[in-house]
């Protein structure tokens, strides 16, 4: 797991328990996620990682798992260096 990856996982743990989630596990699918976490989720990656999440990337597919996650991030840091 790399540091994205793992900074991802703590900010979910504290919507999700005590629940070890897998970095391929549908967040989504555990019917924890609504508005108002999709929002804090959104606001955390901005702040914490330094980058825009634009209207173009609120796609399920984007935030369903850890992974998906992480690869966002690191897509748009990635943007934001060149």
């Amino acid at each position: 797991m790399n540091n994205i990856q793992s900074q991802v996982k703590v900010f979910l743990s504290k919507f999700f328990g005590d629940r070890n989630l897998q970095p391929d596990e549908d967040i989504f699918s555990l019917g924890f996620v609504n508005s108002l976490f999709a929002m804090q989720l959104v606001l955390f990656i901005e702040q914490e990682f330094q980058i825009a999440i634009e209207n173009e990337d609120l796609e399920f597919d984007n935030f369903r798992t850890i992974n998906s996650i992480t690869n966002l991030i690191e897509r748009k840091t990635a943007l934001s260096v060149q």
